[in-house]
């Protein structure tokens, strides 16, 4: 089974949030078996501009290198729109940030367990599992 990253689980472990320990575990357990994490190239780019935003490119770029070294596989939005339209569902039923619907729908469309500690995500409990992370 595949396991999804949200934006909010790789900046919690950035930041040395509470959650960062699960992180790092998620992470050492991927590097050991060879399975890669998921993460979707939207919720990459939400990382890199929270990061740009809240200190600069620079810090971004490091995160982004941060990234491509650790055992995370970036996944594209493919041309047949299938992850597209499941992302407009989840928008249309939930008060969710559009790239939080590209971690659910990867999630859901993988049938994967989504790591993250975003209270966004609780409507979707049984749409696929969730690994909740502890908050600040």
């Amino acid at each position: 089974m595949a396991t999804i990253l949200d934006a909010w689980a790789l900046m919690a472990y950035f930041e040395d949030e509470p959650a960062a320990p699960v992180v790092e575990q998620l992470l050492e357990t991927a590097q050991t078996s060879g399975e890669d994490l998921l993460l979707t190239a939207v919720n990459w780019g939400e990382i890199f501009y929270s990061v740009a935003r809240t200190s600069s490119i620079t810090a971004a770029e490091e995160a982004a290198r941060l990234i491509a070294a650790m055992p995370i596989r970036i996944i594209a939005v493919p041309d047949d729109l299938i992850l597209v339209r499941q992302v407009a569902i989840f928008k249309i039923a939930n008060r969710m940030s559009y790239a939080d619907c590209f971690a659910a729908a990867l999630a859901k469309l993988f049938g994967g367990t989504l790591v993250t500690g975003d209270e966004e995500f609780r409507p979707l409990e049984g749409e696929f599992p969730i690994q909740w992370l502890p908050r600040k």
